[in-house]
Parts: structure tokens; sequence; C-alpha cells
């Protein structure tokens, strides 16, 4: 009876609320996403218009001015909303431009590891022998290495920079590509379609264009939003550790370095960055939990 929100199911006959139903789970879910795609469209917004909407120039050193507390505190002021670090550089800009430095960061690594793991996750996964041998042994060595240590190594001989960085990430994060790659070709070029375009004199890279490439497209749009979240991590930690971004750039794990001497005195220099990391990433990880059911088609009917 629809007065009643009380629904029937079909499988076992058990009436139970229509509230407790998977659509209607999936409607909640839907809306609670609207936080997270807010945050995103907010810092990705203030990254692109770092330069118009930043009160300050995020080097701008002002001694006179140095470890303001934020506005509503007391010794606050209204021109420094977040207070100002130990030069006397609004946190306030700094933050915003430091989001423009982690959303490049991670969407530059992801492109660059989506492309080189996805072209050879396919000609692993559709030419096999040797060659998938070759690709996945290669694959698994790079899955052992730690990143951390990679990327220190790179900053000692080539010295820190944003594109070091992008190039080190990209090298580790291919890896996870060209696995899930190979894991779908391996499963779709056995399909009949794949079976009458090789009958139909089809090429290779035809088949891996037309017919193979476009039904893998989904999880990799899944494998690669998660990617971002974690890229931002991996280049907070690296730049707190000084084998990231080189100062004086802003940079969301180099603040909070740039806070550990003064955490029990000016806390927000490292409290506000840390809380604008922990949002983009957990906003970036529910966007990509969302599109994995979305996409999933065993439960797309559901959402």
């Amino acid at each position: 009876m629809a007065d009643s929100g009380i629904t029937v199911t079909a499988d076992t006959g058990v009436a139970v609320p229509a509230s407790d139903l998977p659509g209607s789970v999936r409607a909640r879910a839907r809306r609670l996403l609207i936080v997270p795609l807010l945050i995103l469209l907010l810092f990705g917004g203030l990254g692109v218009l770092a330069d118009v909407v930043a009160p300050y120039p995020p080097n701008k050193i002002a001694l006179r001015a140095r470890l303001l507390p934020p506005a509503w505190q007391e010794g606050g002021r209204l021109a420094h909303p977040l207070g100002t670090d130990r030069l006397g550089r609004d946190m306030t800009s700094r933050i915003i431009h430091g989001a423009r430095v982690s959303i490049a960061a991670g969407l530059a690594a992801v492109a660059v590891g989506g492309v080189i793991g996805t072209l050879l996750g396919l000609i692993s996964g559709y030419f096999g022998r040797w060659v998938d041998t070759l690709i996945m042994r290669t694959t698994d060595a790079m899955l052992s290495l730690p990143i951390i240590l990679i990327a220190l190594l790179f900053a000692v001989v080539f010295g820190p920079s944003f594109q070091n960085l992008i190039l080190v990430l990209g090298l580790v994060m291919w890896a996870r590509f060209a696995r899930l790659v190979r894991g779908e070709v391996l499963s779709w070029k056995e399909r009949e379609f794949v079976a009458l375009a090789r009958v139909a004199g089809c090429s290779s890279f035809r088949i891996l264009r037309r017919h193979i490439f476009p039904n893998i497209v989904n999880p990799l749009v899944v494998l690669a939003t998660l990617q971002v979240g974690w890229v931002i991590i991996v280049e907070a930690s690296l730049s707190f550790l000084g084998a990231g971004i080189p100062p004086p750039t802003p940079s969301w794990g180099a603040m909070i370095a740039d806070g550990r001497a003064h955490i029990t005195t000016a806390w927000w220099l490292s409290f506000f960055p840390g809380v604008a990391l922990v949002l983009v990433v957990l906003s970036i990880n529910l966007l990509g939990d969302w599109l994995r059911d979305f996409l999933d088609p065993r439960t797309r009917n559901l959402t």
C-alpha cells in the first residue's frame, strides 16, 4: 500500500518499510554525496582562481604581523581570518594556493600513470604470452617498491620539484592501472563479439580501440578517481619530509611541517592545512565509492 509507506518484497513476501529498501538507501546516499561534491567544487574553484580570490600573495612576508591567531581569537585580525605564519604570510592565501598545487599534482600524476598503465595493460591482456609475463613481472616489481624511498632518492639525485614529483608518482602508479586493465581485457577478449570482429578481419588495434577499451572505461574512471586522493596524500607526505614541492611554493604538507615547531603556541599553522587535506581526500574517496556503485551494472538499477 503506497499510503502506509509499506512495501511487500516479491521474493520473501515480507512487508518492510519503503525507506529501508535499497533504492531508498541509494537515494539517501546520493543526497549525502552533495556535500563531498560541494567541497571538491569549492577547493577546485579556489585552486583555479587562486590568483584572483586569495586576499594576499602566498609568499608575501610581513614580519610585523607574524604568528597572528585566527580572527575570532584574541589578537586576531579580520584581514587575516585564519591567522598568519612565522613569517607573517597569510594562512588563508597559502591554503588557497596550496589547493591548486595538491589538486594539480593529483590530476597530473594520475593522468601520466593512467595513460602508461592503460596502454601496457591492454597490450599485456590482449597479446599474452611472453609480453604478458614481462609486463606483469615488471608490474609486480613496481608495486613492491616503497614510494616514499623512491621519491626521496629522486629528490637527492635530481632535486625536489613539481616535475620530478609527477614523474616519480606516475612511474609508480602505472602498475595499478596496468593490473586492473589486464584483468578486464582477459575477460572481454573472450566474448563472442570480439571473436566475430577477428573473423571479420579487424586488426588487433581496432579490436582494442573499438570493442574492448570502451568496456573498461568505467572501472578506469573509478580507479582514477580514487588514485587522485592517494596522490594528494603522498604529495603532502613528501612535502612534509622535504622531498615534494620545494619552498616557497605553498603546499599543505609543507605547511603542516612548518607548524610543528609552534604546535603548542600557534596551533593554526598545522591545523587548517590538515583540515583542508582531510576534507579534500575524504570527499574524493566518497565520490570514488559512489562512482564504483553507480557504474557497476549489478547495482546501477538501485541507484
